[in-house]
């Protein structure tokens, strides 16, 4: 990590502050606090509107959870966030993604076509999947990549998987600039 974390337990020094920290909290039980938001409570307003951003992301969507699992871990992939990919891909397959799926996800650095569908995803996943890597990619989406997405999904999961895919970018660029986890230049599969 580039800075110090926070102290775990955190010593807010307003209610206000205290008041983030308890929402925080409530939103990660019952796990701990995380070394992202040991991180972020260096600055109490932006760690309560990440919170409050991201808790509805991740709990408050209508998509499932082996697409939007799997859009957040090709984020991180191509983001080599290892932090991140730590945390979302056992996510991924819990949701339903196969391990020879996140393996593909891992392992494939070339760009991903909608018309060269992998056999190990279903047609949701490989959409999303070249969606999310589009995004992150080029950001702009090429229009059968969104023709293909709209056809599978209905409007409010368009809205909610490119949030997510947005929202992720954003989260895999703060984790590598600051070496959250100290996952950088370790890889993937590295225990520690």
């Amino acid at each position: 990590m580039r800075l110090p974390y926070t102290p775990n337990p955190p010593t807010p020094s307003t209610p206000a502050d205290a008041a983030i920290v308890e929402r925080i909290q409530a939103r990660r039980a019952p796990r701990p606090l995380q070394p992202l938001d040991l991180t972020l409570l260096h600055s109490p307003p932006v760690a309560d509107g990440w919170n409050s951003f991201l808790g509805a992301i991740r709990t408050q969507t209508s998509i499932a959870a082996d697409v939007r699992e799997l859009a957040i871990s090709r984020v991180a992939v191509v983001n080599r966030a290892w932090y991140e990919w730590m945390h979302h891909a056992p996510l991924a397959e819990a949701g339903g993604v196969s391990k020879e799926g996140m393996a593909f996800v891992l392992e494939h650095e070339g760009p991903l076509e909608i018309g060269t569908k992998s056999d190990l995803l279903t047609e949701e996943q490989w959409a999303v999947l070249c969606y999310a890597d589009e995004m992150t990619k080029n950001v702009q989406v090429k229009e059968e990549t969104f023709a293909r997405l709209r056809e599978l999904f209905g409007e409010r999961e368009v809205v909610e998987i490119t949030a997510t895919v947005a929202c992720y970018n954003c989260v895999s660029r703060f984790l590598v600039a600051l070496d959250v986890g100290e996952k950088n230049g370790v890889g993937p599969d590295a225990k520690h």
